[in-house]
């Protein structure tokens, strides 16, 4: 399974990222994990610049996308909502169909981090997203300074990652 990583985060040292690295490193051997770590890189979205050709960033972000078995994605909550680059990014994919039907695991680092949680799911729905219930997930990491090898060998921690690649698998071959 090919899964693309996606964090809603820029910062550096963002536990979202973290929970993706760990992610991977947890990953099973049939199972690589691409990160998409170029949410900062897309130009604002404007209707008028989603032509063919579309800008290279675009191109290369839907790419990705459609390379993809299934897209995980970690989000933090600004404001009650998603980070504008992660909306941007989606704003750029909203009408060329490379979510349509493609399984999705969110992963949410805090509790109390919904409302980003909720509207990344309504986003994705309208996008016709197929977001998989058993493979999001919601970790107690807020304020969390774990690294992501630190966060894949707590076993908790690391228990519920693996059942997020094993539900997507699941629901991949559940597919045909």
């Amino acid at each position: 399974m090919k899964l693309l990583a996606i964090s809603g985060s820029l910062r550096e040292a963002s536990t979202n990222t973290r929970l993706l690295r760990a992610l991977a490193l947890l990953a099973p051997s049939d199972t690589s994990v691409d990160f998409y770590a170029d949410l900062g890189g897309l130009p604002h979205f404007n209707p008028d610049l989603d032509i063919d050709p579309a800008p290279a960033s675009v191109s290369l972000f839907r790419d990705r996308l459609r390379a993809a078995d299934a897209i995980a994605i970690s989000s933090p909550e600004y404001a009650h909502g998603v980070p504008g680059t992660l909306k941007n990014a989606l704003d750029w994919v909203a009408g060329s169909g490379e979510f349509v039907e493609k399984p999705v695991a969110l992963i949410n680092a805090s509790p109390r981090s919904i409302h980003a949680y909720e509207s990344l799911v309504e986003t994705l729905r309208t996008m016709s997203a197929t977001i998989v219930p058993e493979a999001s997930i919601t970790l107690p990491l807020l304020g969390s300074q774990l690294s992501a090898a630190q966060i894949a060998e707590d076993p908790l921690l690391a228990e519920a990652l693996r059942g997020v690649t094993a539900a997507l698998f699941r629901h991949q071959h559940a597919l045909g």
